[in-house]
C-alpha cells in the first residue's frame, strides 16, 4: 500500500469523524445505550486515526523538503543536515505506515471487553490439577503486574492441591484482546511430586477465555431462569456455612441457528451476598450465551485465514512447559524461550507480544487481499 493509497483512505475518514462527533452529543443517542457506547468506541478509534495521519503527512512533507534541499540548496552544512533528516525520517516511515495500516483494519469489537477465565485440569489425574493451580497463579501475577482486577467465581479444588476447575473474572483496559490468546490445550511435562522414581510425566490443563457479555449482547428471558440457593463452603469463615449465600441457576438455552436446546447450569459462592451472587452468576450466563453465539463469528474469521494465532478453539495445543529444560514452546508462532521459572511466575508479555505482532500481520494481509 502506497502513501498515496493510505493518504486515500484516511482522506475517507474524515467526514465520519465529524459526523461521529456530532452523533454522541445528541440526547436522543445518550438515551440509547447500547448506540452510544458503539459511536463512543468509533470516536476514539477515528480520533488515533486522524492525529497517525497527522503525524504521517507531516513526516512526508519533511521528507520532501528535505529532498528538496539536497537536490537545489548550495549550503553543505544545510544539505548534510537535510541527509540526516531524511535517513531519520525514511527509517520511520515503515513503521508508521504499518502502524496506519493495522489501525485501517477493523477492530475486533471483543477486545476491550473484560473476560471470564475458566481453567480446568485434563489429563493427568492430580497433576493435571496442580498444574490448573501453577497456571491460575500465573495469570494472577500477570493481571497485578498489569493492574487489573480479578474475582474468582468458582473453584473445584483438586485432591493433592491445585484445581480441577476454576473460574475466574479479569476486569481492566483490553483484557480479552490481551488473554484471548491463551485459549487452548497447555501441556506440561515434569516430574509429579507424587512420582517416586523421577519419571517426567506429560499433564494437560484447558484455558478457554470469553468476553464478558454486557446486558444488550444477548437476550435471556430471566422468567426462564429457575433459582436454588445453597449453604457456602470453603474461605469466609463460619458465617458462609450459616447462611445460604451461595446460588445455582438452571437455564435452558436454544441454539438461534439449530433450534437446539442446551441446559446450562451455573453456581456462584463468590460472595457472602446473594444478591451480589445472583449477579455474577446471571452474568457468567449472559457470558456462556454470548460465547457459544460468538465461535460462529470466530469460526468465519478462521475460514478466511490460512493460520490463526486466537482461534478460541480449546482442543488446540497452544502451548508446551518443559520443566527438565526450562522451556516454553508455543506451537502457534514456534516461539521458544529458556526462562520458565520468570514465565510461570507471570513474566508473560513477551509471549503474548509476539502473539499479537502475529495476528496483526495476518489481519493486514487480509485486509489487503
Amino acid at each position: 500500500m502506497n502513501a498515496n493509497l493510505i493518504l486515500q483512505k484516511l482522506d475517507g475518514l474524515t467526514a465520519r469523524f465529524e459526523e461521529v462527533s456530532t452523533l454522541i452529543t445528541d440526547p436522543e443517542v445518550i438515551a440509547d445505550r447500547n448506540r452510544f457506547v458503539r459511536l463512543t468506541k468509533e470516536y476514539k478509534g477515528l480520533e488515533e486515526l486522524l492525529s497517525a495521519k497527522r503525524d504521517y503527512e507531516q513526516l512526508l512533507a519533511n521528507l520532501d523538503e528535505a529532498r528538496s534541499i539536497v537536490m537545489n540548496d548550495d549550503d553543505p552544512d544545510l544539505k548534510e543536515m537535510a541527509r540526516e533528516e531524511i535517513a531519520a525520517g525514511e527509517e520511520r516511515l515503515p513503521a508508521l505506515e504499518e502502524q496506519i495500516k493495522l489501525m485501517l483494519v477493523p477492530a475486533d469489537p471483543e477486545d476491550a471487553k473484560n473476560a471470564i477465565v475458566e481453567i480446568r485440569g485434563g489429563t493427568g489425574g492430580d497433576e493435571a490439577a496442580l498444574f490448573a493451580g501453577d497456571l491460575y497463579r500465573m495469570y494472577a501475577k500477570y493481571c497485578e503486574v498489569k493492574g487489573w482486577g480479578v474475582a474468582v467465581s468458582s473453584v473445584s479444588e483438586g485432591t493433592s492441591g491445585g484445581f480441577k476447575e476454576i473460574i475466574f473474572t479479569v476486569t481492566g483496559d483490553n483484557v480479552y484482546g490481551t488473554l484471548k490468546y491463551e485459549s487452548g490445550v497447555h501441556r506440561v511435562q515434569r516430574v509429579p511430586q507424587t512420582e517416586t522414581q523421577g519419571r517426567v510425566h506429560t499433564s494437560a490443563a484447558t484455558v478457554a477465555v470469553l468476553p464478558e457479555a454486557d446486558e444488550f449482547d444477548v437476550e435471556i428471558n430471566e422468567g426462564e431462569i429457575r433459582w436454588d440457593t445453597f449453604r457456602s463452603s470453603g474461605a469466609g469463615g463460619q458465617n458462609v456455612n450459616k447462611v445460604e449465600s451461595g446460588v445455582r441457576l438452571n437455564y435452558t438455552w436454544r441454539d438461534p441457528v439449530t433450534g437446539e436446546s442446551e441446559e446450562i447450569r451455573i453456581e456462584c459462592t463468590e460472595t457472602r451476598d446473594q444478591p451480589k451472587n445472583k449477579e455474577r452468576a446471571l452474568s457468567r450466563l449472559r457470558s456462556f450465551i454470548y460465547d457459544r453465539e460468538h465461535s460462529k463469528y470466530m469460526d468465519d474469521i478462521a475460514s478466511r485465514r490460512k493460520t490463526m494465532v486466537s482461534t478460541g478453539d480449546r482442543s488446540a495445543k497452544i502451548r508446551t512447559y518443559n520443566f527438565p529444560q526450562g522451556r516454553i514452546t508455543d506451537h502457534r508462532i514456534n516461539y521458544t524461550i529458556y526462562n520458565l521459572p520468570a514465565f510461570m511466575n507471570g513474566d508473560i508479555q513477551d509471549c503474548i507480544d509476539r502473539l499479537t505482532i502475529a495476528e496483526n500481520a495476518e489481519r493486514i494481509k487480509e485486509s489487503e487481499l
